[in-house]
């Protein structure tokens, strides 16, 4: 019962990996995109807070960025 159980569980975790890899490979683009975004969101973390709030709001507009991009390869694949 219990080998039938992790069976299972392992299963459906690589099934999951699987099919999120298959979405990425199907939307390179966007996966690419949604690296290079995450990287210049750190980046911008990273640099001294003193633009006169302009950072703050890049960091938000990246966020949204983040966000737009990760719906769109969820869309994509769904």
């Amino acid at each position: 019962m219990r080998f039938g159980l992790a069976s299972s569980v392992a299963c459906l975790v690589i099934g999951t990996i699987a099919g999120a890899t298959i979405t990425q490979a199907a939307q390179p683009h966007m996966v690419s995109a949604l690296e290079m975004l995450r990287s210049a969101r750190a980046e911008l973390v990273r640099a001294t807070p003193n633009k006169g709030g302009h950072r703050e709001h890049a960091i938000e507009a990246v966020d949204r960025a983040i966000e737009q991009t990760r719906l769109g390869i969820n869309f994509a694949g769904g």
